[in-house]
């Protein structure tokens, strides 16, 4: 890796902290790295437990998240393959993008990150979730054959929501509430049985959520996969979790719309889950993208 250099982070007696001990393991595991973005850095998080001549896959969070969305699903694939999770531009730690903030701006960012880091003539697999599935259909329009696969979990920018999504604010909440309204937007929004709203989860999602700054609905908003679905040469599949709540309405027009720009494709869907259902359902997506990167 270039300019790659090992993490561990302190341990805090924070509660939110000790919540997240899972991610802190695999951070103190990783190899971090850091490329332009904007007027300061995107960080990237790669593990490689697999060995030096794994292929490479790239994972790219959802809207208002960080890496820390597939902290289920790093340990199953480092074994397997290369894994790199980046925060993406304007979200966890990395910085906003250049203007224009828009799709092509930010698949930029994360394309010159990936040259840097893999060099400029590997090969690898993409899945993004959400937000990281459009942004994964632009990555892949500017390096072209050089994505193996592209591999979208609860996907977004298709068509437009029939019935929007009303989350809490947190501004100013602390405590008890502060974790109570994160279990409400969690299960608005991400996770469909709510006894799956753990502690991790509400970690997570709190520490995502204060470090959002890009406006990944507006960009969601243009529709960006129906840009660059059709234009693409390489396997494209899908996921979508049964309960998905942004797409929950709309699911099957979802599917309907992902299959005329890609006639053929056969979406598969996770009976019970929500959005997040790398996440929720981590043994059952897994094994569906597990098979999907055979």
């Amino acid at each position: 890796m270039t300019n790659a250099k090992k993490i561990i982070m302190a341990n805090s007696p924070d509660q939110a902290d000790l919540d997240r001990a899972p991610v802190r393991e695999l951070d103190a595991a990783c190899v971090r790295s850091e490329t332009p973005c904007g007027d300061g850095r995107m960080v990237w998080r790669g593990w490689n437990s697999a060995g030096g001549n794994a292929p490479a896959l790239v994972m790219l969070h959802g809207g208002a998240g960080s890496w820390q969305h597939w902290v289920r699903n790093i340990p199953v694939f480092s074994k397997r393959f290369h894994v790199l999770a980046p925060d993406l531009p304007g979200l966890g730690e990395s910085a906003d993008p250049p203007a224009p903030a828009d799709m092509p701006t930010v698949a930029g960012v994360v394309a010159a990150g990936i040259d840097a880091v893999l060099g400029p003539q590997a090969t690898y697999h993409i899945v993004g979730f959400s937000f990281g599935a459009s942004v994964g259909g632009h990555l892949a329009l500017q390096h072209g054959a050089r994505v193996r696969t592209l591999n979208l979990l609860g996907a977004g920018g298709l068509v437009k929501p029939n019935t929007p999504i009303t989350l809490e604010r947190v501004r100013g909440k602390t405590g008890d509430e502060l974790r109570e309204t994160h279990r409400t937007n969690l299960g608005r929004s991400m996770i469909a049985d709510k006894s799956r709203i753990d502690a991790l989860a509400l970690a997570i999602q709190d520490w995502n959520a204060s470090r959002s700054r890009l406006n990944t609905p507006a960009l969601i908003g243009l529709r960006p996969l129906a840009v660059s679905l059709p234009q693409l040469k390489i396997p494209v599949n899908a996921i979508w979790g049964e309960r998905d709540q942004i797409a929950y309405y709309t699911l099957e027009s979802r599917i309907a719309a992902l299959r005329e720009l890609r006639p053929g494709i056969e979406p598969h869907v996770i009976p019970g889950a929500g959005h997040w259902a790398a996440y929720e359902a981590a043994d059952a997506f897994n094994a569906v993208l597990a098979g999907f990167l055979k």
